[in-house]
């Protein structure tokens, strides 16, 4: 888990990009309060989004990143249909109480695609 906040959407490679890559362009982005240096309650969730995601064949859980004082922090999730993915995890983040007032962005294709993207605010 990084320390810090980084690139929020990072492009794959185009040249020699293998299937599961070409796969998984749409990306939903979750970034949250989180407000602690204690990330039990963050892995949980992560192991728990992971599971689902997987069980759902919705696409993969890339990584968190969390902000070095523990304020903030994103989820980064990618497949073929980001509508999808979250419809899987929307249970779970509804579920969580770090996640009131969080935003999901959901992008439709690759960043360097000028893809369209759609933000869900999850209700306080």
């Amino acid at each position: 888990m990084a320390a810090a906040i980084g690139t929020v959407f990072v492009a794959p490679c185009a040249v020699g990009e293998s299937p599961t890559q070409a796969s998984l362009e749409h990306a939903v982005v979750v970034h949250f309060s989180y407000g602690s240096s204690d990330l039990a309650r963050l892995s949980k969730l992560e192991q728990k989004l992971k599971e689902a995601i997987i069980e759902a064949e919705v696409g993969e859980f890339d990584s968190a990143e969390m902000a070095a004082d523990g304020s903030h922090g994103y989820l980064y999730m990618h497949g073929p249909d980001g509508d999808r993915i979250y419809q899987v995890i929307e249970p779970f983040l509804l579920d969580t109480s770090f996640m009131r007032g969080a935003t999901v962005k959901i992008r439709y294709g690759r960043p360097t695609e000028d893809a369209r993207e759609r933000e869900i605010a999850i209700a306080p």
